[in-house]
């Protein structure tokens, strides 16, 4: 199975840019479609974005569309989200996951989780 590894999570004021990593190790990252989420305090894990297995198709939640963009490189074994324009209401423990079937948006379709990563943005 994958183990992942999330990073870059921090402090930043609002209209400024993060980029968090996901690191897998255990297995090659080309088997996975990989996708972010979020969870913020006293609310639901919520999607962010997927992207499949080769990067060609990606899928983006509407309150991060046109601010956040997704990438991967299969041969680092990593994948990444970088975070434009950020706003308060972006704060929230960021969590990568994994799944060997299809992309979507329900978190109980990913198998392999992450330990999260704190992205806190201040007004």
């Amino acid at each position: 199975q994958v183990q992942l590894v999330e990073s870059g999570g921090g402090l930043v004021q609002a209209g400024g840019s993060l980029r968090l990593s996901c690191a897998a190790s255990g297995r090659t990252l080309s088997m996975y479609v990989m996708a972010w989420f979020r969870q913020a305090p006293g609310k639901e894990r919520e999607f962010v974005v997927f992207i499949t297995r080769s990067g060609g198709t990606t899928s983006y939640s509407d309150s991060v569309k046109g601010r956040f963009t997704i990438s991967r490189d299969n041969a680092k074994n990593t994948v990444y989200l970088q975070m434009n324009s950020l706003k308060p209401e972006d704060t929230a423990v960021y969590y990568c996951a994994a799944t060997r079937g299809s992309g979507s948006s329900w978190s109980g379709g990913y198998s392999y989780w992450g330990q999260g990563t704190q992205v806190t943005v201040s007004s």
